[in-house]
């Protein structure tokens, strides 16, 4: 399936926290389990995934590393 080049990770949803702290507030430190399970899905590995992400974060914002 690929990463696809338009994806973007982010958690700022208060209560749908990823297991494994359900039940506790969501805070960004939670973004990690969010991009595990979505690399799983596409059948890629988090690291191919945080690398699109962080192009595409770039590209949108305007940054350049």
């Amino acid at each position: 399936m690929g990463a696809g080049r338009s994806i973007l990770i982010e958690t700022d949803c208060p209560y749908l926290t990823p297991v494994p702290h359900r039940g506790k507030q969501n805070e960004p430190l939670y973004v990690r389990y969010v991009a595990e399970e979505v690399a799983a899905l596409r059948g890629i590995s988090p690291a191919e995934l945080a690398r699109v992400a962080t192009e595409n974060t770039c590209r949108l914002f305007g940054i350049e590393l």
